[in-house]
């Protein structure tokens, strides 16, 4: 598929659809990404072990968060 002229679309689909959404878009030759799937991936391809401590993620986090 020539992925140089599409758009990207977000969907919400009663789950009673979702199988039939998705034998549509393989026949139409449409990439479909669920988002929770999409979640998951990014989430298990994060490093397990950082180089930070509990004080210094808070830090950041808090810097972050209340930055003016």
């Amino acid at each position: 598929m020539d992925t140089t002229m599409n758009q990207g679309v977000f969907l919400s689909i009663p789950k009673s659809d979702i199988k039939f959404f998705k034998e549509l878009a393989k026949k139409m030759g449409w990439d479909i990404d669920i988002r929770e799937d999409f979640l998951k991936d990014y989430i298990a391809s994060r490093p397990k072990r950082v180089n930070l401590s509990e004080e210094e993620i808070l830090a950041e986090l808090n810097a972050i968060r209340y930055e003016k």
